[in-house]
């Protein structure tokens, strides 16, 4: 029953998000924690309901853009998604890179290729349903960050003051982290990528389109719920171990100044050991191999569904050339990031920023769509879920109109 939202659930948790809850757990130590719980049911019903805008219409978010909208707003979301994604790309690149440097000592701009290659080669080439069933087992990295907790030294009940009592200041420290965290957590990128992906499950499976054969709606929509609801919550759970792990130990230690993911592993060494070290690197490698398909991949999905491409995972790179040389092309623009005179580790915080930025545009764009009965047919989403997805957008809108005043 798990795949489209358990992938799309880990993914969330990339080297850059990591860098973010490293940076936010050693800055604020547990006064932040709240924030993921409050973020739950947010990132939770606005992923289902990109997923049921997939679903639905077999069409992924552009496709229904071009199709129903005014071209300039398709445009517009396409160019704010690259954006977004190249920013994410090159940061998570050169994190992965970083982090096998810790382990593995070497050239870290060789690293960084190579990661770049092996991403491109495996999307490419792999025949989806493999490639499919290798981005669900890398989502088992993600316990290398469950398992710090129990490596670091924790006051659980300092945690779950943090975790169950709101503490913010309204200050621009307490603003750019807030939107950082909301930015990583819910961003542009996984809403394009699990509605491609329900479709690409529809391919693979063989079935058709809900508003097509609506009989099939009741059992498709509650394996999504719970698709989501469990990718979700796996991203969330290991985003909030990684705020706790840090808080215990760097802050702890009066370390607040993380500005990576692969700092923030060479920090807990002294501090929690090399287990928890070791742990830390390799769940950035980890992570990085499933993130950085999923940003290339959901790039291309938007181009493709723009230009009305041949589109897919499951299709051969021959049938689907455009599509391929999209994923080719956004991994590159990447990787030419961190060949730049730009830090990458301040490009980790930046791209959550970013994220945190531009996802308000595209989530009133999701929404619109998920009710337009000419879209949806009779497949509009329902009361509960449309009041989740504007609650969602409107405590984005606020915190990144927050972080532009404050």
């Amino acid at each position: 029953m798990l795949g489209p939202g358990l992938v799309t659930g880990a993914a969330d948790d990339d080297p850059s998000g990591i860098g973010t809850y490293s940076q936010v757990g050693a800055q604020f130590g547990y006064s932040m924690a709240w924030a993921m719980l409050f973020g739950f049911p947010l990132l939770a019903s606005i992923q289902a309901i990109c997923a049921r805008i997939g679903a639905t219409t077999g069409r992924g978010i552009a496709h229904n853009l071009r199709r129903h909208y005014n071209p300039w707003l398709l445009r517009g979301v396409v160019v704010l998604l690259l954006t977004a994604n190249v920013i994410n790309l090159g940061a998570d690149l050169g994190a992965m890179a970083a982090a096998l440097n810790l382990l593995v000592p070497g050239p870290i701009p060789l690293f960084t290729v190579g990661f770049a290659v092996l991403s491109i080669v495996a999307e490419v080439f792999l025949p989806y349903n493999r490639y499919a069933s290798v981005l669900k087992w890398t989502t088992l990295s993600l316990f290398s960050y469950i398992a710090v907790l129990f490596v670091a030294k924790v006051p659980w009940g300092e945690v779950a003051h943090g975790v169950l009592v709101p503490q913010f200041r309204f200050d621009s420290d307490h603003a750019m982290g807030l939107v950082a965290l909301f930015g990583t957590t819910i961003s542009p990128y996984l809403f394009f990528w699990q509605a491609g992906q329900e479709v690409e499950e529809q391919h693979r499976r063989h079935t058709k389109p809900l508003h097509v054969a609506p009989r099939d709606a009741g059992p498709e929509l509650r394996r999504i719920r719970t698709d989501t609801l469990v990718g979700m919550g796996f991203s969330n759970l290991t985003a909030q171990a990684i705020v706790i792990a840090t808080a215990a130990t760097l802050h702890a230690a009066g370390l607040t100044q993380i500005t990576s993911a692969d700092e923030a592993a060479s920090a807990l060494r002294p501090l929690a050991g090399d287990l928890a070290f070791a742990l830390f690197a390799l769940g950035i490698i980890g992570t990085g191999l499933l993130a950085v398909p999923v940003l290339a991949g959901s790039a291309a999905y938007a181009l493709s569904e723009a230009f009305h491409w041949t589109e897919g995972l499951d299709r051969r790179p021959r049938e689907a050339k455009a599509f391929y040389a999209a994923i080719a092309l956004a991994t590159l623009c990447g990787l030419g990031i961190n060949f730049l005179p730009i830090s990458p580790m301040q490009a980790l915080y930046w791209a959550a920023v970013v994220n945190g930025l531009l996802a308000p545009p595209l989530m009133v764009v999701t929404m619109l769509i998920a009710q337009n009965p000419r879209v949806m047919g009779h497949l509009t989403i329902s009361r509960g879920l449309a009041i989740g997805g504007w609650l969602s957008t409107a405590v984005m809108t606020a915190v990144a109109v927050m972080y532009l005043v404050v």
